[in-house]
């Protein structure tokens, strides 16, 4: 097990975490931000982290920017929000050419979005081949204009979420934070992995450093922060502005509270967590199968959290119903159930 934070160091990790921060024009409320995250980070999901506060900014799902501007989001899948959460919600978006953003930009500004987060980090192949999401660290020139492009249509804050490039050189994400500073981005949330590592490596943190140190806008660390004490340790490490947090938000939702010292009174459990999520997907999607298949994806990340992981995650999602897999969470997601500090490696990997 981790060595638990010190009265001292909890002290000052909830200093670090609940300072606002000045992004463009506007502020967040604190240092800890939702990373997106596609089937994982919806508009249910979003809801029950509501519940838990003190995540300063979420992002949504992946969009398409060629489909953005004729989206309903009463039927899409992913540009799917409520009025409620628009005000701290960043709604991110993939395409390859710059002209492709605009009119995307100027539907997410009218709608009320905190903000434009243009999607850099995704490696998987089917968008990479069409030049979008982290193919375009192969681009510079191209990556530079998109952030340009993006600037000069919304005034409210332009992010990119953004991976070392591809390879574990950090000199071009280096060169690149300084570029999309140049090009109008107000801050940089950045994962040090190379683009074809599935986590399969971990990150290395020192290339935070080295891109908090080009830029003079945030930049928000992420990758395999877990704990307090991972928390802490990256704001000490890479002087980072703030930290994103995504498989771990979905594992604990309650784990902003925690670093900001705000989970006094926090029904901070897996059954209370796993109903209401169900209770949500059943409200936003109408679709019983695809209800169900979104709750069993955070499934996975539920039993992470637990000694047996592997042997759960199948007892949770057993089922034809969402009565039936509410029937499970109340069998086995029981007090008595042994959870661990970190979770299950392989079941947070997958």
């Amino acid at each position: 097990m981790e060595r638990s934070l010190t009265s001292e160091q909890r002290r000052k990790l909830h200093g670090l975490t609940s300072r606002p921060l000045a992004v463009g024009k506007r502020t967040v409320e604190n240092r800890l931000w939702m990373a997106p995250m596609l089937g994982l980070g919806h508009v249910a999901f979003r809801a029950v982290l509501a519940d838990y506060g003190s995540c300063g900014l979420m992002v949504s799902e992946m969009c398409s920017a060629l489909a953005v501007p004729s989206e309903n989001p009463e039927k899409s899948p992913v540009f799917k929000f409520t009025r409620e959460e628009l005000p701290r919600l960043s709604c991110q978006m993939v395409g390859a050419q710059p002209h492709e953003f605009i009119p995307a930009a100027e539907r997410v500004e009218r709608e009320g979005f905190f903000g434009v987060d243009i999607n850099m980090g995704c490696s998987a192949s089917g968008i990479c081949a069409k030049g979008r999401g982290a193919d375009l660290l192969r681009d510079p020139d191209r990556a530079e204009a998109v952030v340009r492009a993006v600037r000069k249509t919304v005034s409210i804050p332009v992010t990119v979420k953004f991976r070392t490039g591809w390879s574990r050189n950090p000199a071009p994400a280096v060169d690149m934070a300084k570029r999309l500073e140049q090009a109008g981005a107000d801050a940089l949330i950045f994962h040090p992995r190379v683009a074809p590592d599935k986590r399969s490596r971990p990150p290395l943190w020192n290339h935070i450093r080295l891109v908090a140190e080009a830029v003079s806008i945030p930049v928000i660390g992420n990758g395999n922060v877990c704990t307090p004490a991972d928390a802490l340790r990256m704001f000490e490490e890479t002087g980072c502005a703030g930290i994103a947090m995504g498989r771990m938000a979905i594992a604990r939702p309650w784990i902003y509270a925690v670093m900001t010292g705000q989970e006094s009174g926090l029904p901070a459990n897996y059954l209370h967590y796993a109903l209401r999520l169900m209770d949500e997907l059943e409200t936003r999607y109408p679709d019983p199968n695809r209800a169900m298949k979104l709750y069993k994806k955070i499934a996975v990340y539920i039993a992470a959290n637990h000694a047996y992981g592997l042997r759960l995650q199948g007892a949770l999602v057993r089922g034809k119903t969402m009565d039936d897999l509410r029937e499970n969470a109340r069998i086995h997601l029981t007090q008595d159930k042994q959870t661990t500090e970190r979770p299950n490696a392989v079941l947070f990997t997958s």
